[in-house]
């Protein structure tokens, strides 16, 4: 027996209490710059990494798949920063989040799907999985924190009935 976790579509009201999800439709502001010829999809998420001195950085993250069934075994949270993903191929991958700022239980996990025209910010202090993409070689713009301090927490999750929690989408 193992606890399977349902994974959700990717929505900003859905995931508003980890962060916020990038994309054109959440854009606060939308208008022609370039003589018209490119649409500004203004000021889609935030970047939250000035504590304890910290600077911002864009990175690229290579991610390969994960054996199935994709067991959840451990989160991590960045406290002094947030962390944008976006996928820079149109691939789809998944995201899961805890709620709470005390270590994550099983019972606060919550999963999603991105259709692949969407990237995630997860707000500083939320507990998040590594990512988990589903097709080879896919590649990601990150957008996250350089700088002094300790940004990196990881626990391992609890079994549940003594097996890991598992991901269960179509």
């Amino acid at each position: 027996m193992s606890m399977k976790l349902k994974v959700e579509p990717l929505t900003a009201d859905d995931f508003a209490p980890f962060g916020e999800v990038i994309s054109t439709a959440t854009a606060r502001d939308t208008y022609k710059i370039n003589l018209g010829t490119t649409t500004r999809f203004h000021d889609i998420s935030r970047v939250d990494v000035g504590d304890q001195g910290g600077q911002p950085i864009i990175s690229i993250f290579r991610g390969t798949p994960r054996t199935k069934p994709i067991e959840i075994k451990m989160m991590e949270r960045h406290p002094l920063g947030s962390q944008a993903f976006m996928p820079l191929m149109g691939q789809k991958f998944l995201i899961v989040v805890a709620s709470g700022t005390d270590t994550p239980t099983p019972d606060t996990l919550r999963a999603f799907i991105s259709d692949g025209t969407q990237g995630v910010t997860y707000a500083k202090n939320v507990w998040h999985h590594p990512l988990l993409v589903l097709e080879p070689d896919s590649d990601f713009l990150i957008v996250d924190r350089s700088g002094p301090g300790e940004n990196l927490n990881e626990v391992d999750l609890p079994l549940v009935d003594g097996a890991v929690i598992t991901l269960d989408w179509v």
